[in-house]
């Protein structure tokens, strides 16, 4: 893996990880108040996991991640 830094106010450079980003502070790191750096790890680990297995993604048709893999025979 390659790290390739994204210049700043130039969010167009990399929109999948500048939208993974908007997502995450906005579905959870904002909903949160975080009692402390363990807190925070178990509530976003529980959020990354519905995010990869049980959330629709738009961009897979609606379909969870799980759902589009099933329906791809991957």
């Amino acid at each position: 893996m390659r790290l390739h830094f994204i210049d700043p106010g130039k969010p167009v450079q990399n929109r999948f990880v500048e939208s993974f980003n908007g997502t995450l502070r906005h579905e959870c790191l904002n909903d949160h108040w975080f009692l402390s750096l363990a807190d925070a790890r178990q509530t976003i680990e529980a959020w990354r996991q519905d995010y990869n297995s049980v959330r629709p993604h738009s961009s897979l048709h609606a379909m969870s991640p799980v759902q589009f893999r099933e329906s791809r025979h991957l």
